[in-house]
């Protein structure tokens, strides 16, 4: 399913890479090598491919979203650095991750320059509109990779604060990535809050199925090591309803586990998990996520398009990496 919509954007990603590289080019050596390190390691595009799909279902005639895309990918680049170096990650998409290979320090100024890079391009755009939504899906991702911390090894919160963190932390940037196909081809202020709106359902569905794959996924697929969550401390939603509706055991183990970091009782943890109903609760969630998504884009009109965007809803919650 993903190999279709990449196949249908594939001439307008190949300008978007063109775009990419074009803005890397930096005469600082080492940003150069971590930038492309990290910008050439795989993975779905699937932010820049928002932009473009929003902007084509909305009928937008221009060249300014092939360097918005670019701007998305750059400011989820920055994330990753940074994340990477917070979870003191050493694998991601399947390979060392930037700040294993390159150390900490470059890692975190790299997502530096990637983050002012992206400034430098949305300010050439010329929209103020652009500049604020851009900036305030920045702001509020940072608000979230803030919480996330400080809900680390805290199993007292609660669903309602975790997909908080989802929203903020994952579903923004996806939520902006489509805004911004609006505000470019001047929508009415509905279109562009229904453009919105799937982009953070999608968003927070497709964080719900990264949990999922987290303890049902494989080493290989996933491109990272199979239950790193838990060994950070991170109650995520397979725990949360363990803890809730697992066995006081399994609470009492989900409970210890989040609290001390779990790589010593994974297996156990795995177990509870699997066998209590966790991931289908988490998939069930993701899914109601992508009916709501689908239903925020029923109004637009009837595209190719907009058709990739409903496949790219029911892809979310289908993949298994």
């Amino acid at each position: 399913m993903m190999q279709s919509i990449q196949a249908f954007l594939d001439a307008d990603m190949r300008r978007v890479d063109a775009v990419i590289r074009a803005r890397l080019h930096t005469e600082v050596v080492l940003v150069s090598q971590v930038a492309e390190y990290i910008i050439s390691s795989g993975g779905k595009r699937l932010r820049p491919a928002l932009v473009l799909l929003s902007a084509g279902a909305v009928a937008y005639q221009g060249e300014h979203h092939l360097e918005l895309a670019a701007v998305v990918e750059f400011i989820h680049t920055a994330t990753l650095l940074h994340d990477d170096v917070v979870d003191e990650s050493d694998m991601r998409r399947g390979r060392d991750t930037a700040n294993a290979l390159f150390g900490n320090a470059a890692s975190v100024l790299v997502g530096d320059f990637l983050y002012s890079r992206a400034f430098q391009m949305m300010v050439g755009v010329g929209q103020m509109r652009v500049m604020e939504v851009l900036s305030d899906a920045t702001n509020v991702i940072a608000e979230g990779e803030v919480l996330q911390l400080m809900n680390c090894n805290d199993a007292d919160i609660s669903e309602a604060d975790y997909l908080q963190v989802i929203r903020y932390k994952t579903a923004k940037l996806f939520e902006a990535a489509m805004r911004l196909g609006g505000i470019l081809a001047g929508t009415d202020s509905v279109t562009e809050q229904a453009l919105a709106n799937y982009g953070m359902h999608l968003g927070t569905a497709f964080q719900l199925i990264d949990d999922v794959l987290d303890y049902a996924g494989s080493h290989e697929e996933i491109g990272k090591n199979v239950g790193d969550d838990l060994v950070e401390g991170k109650p995520t939603l397979p725990l949360l309803y363990l803890l809730q509706h697992g066995t006081p055991a399994q609470a009492k183990l989900v409970r210890h586990a989040i609290e001390n970091g779990g790589v010593e009782v994974f297996d156990e943890v795995l177990a509870a998990v699997l066998s209590s109903g966790a991931l289908d609760y988490t998939r069930a969630q993701a899914q109601a996520e992508v009916s709501l998504a689908v239903a925020a884009i029923a109004g637009l009109p009837e595209s190719e398009h907009k058709q990739m965007l409903i496949r790219l809803a029911e892809f979310s919650v289908s993949r298994s990496s």
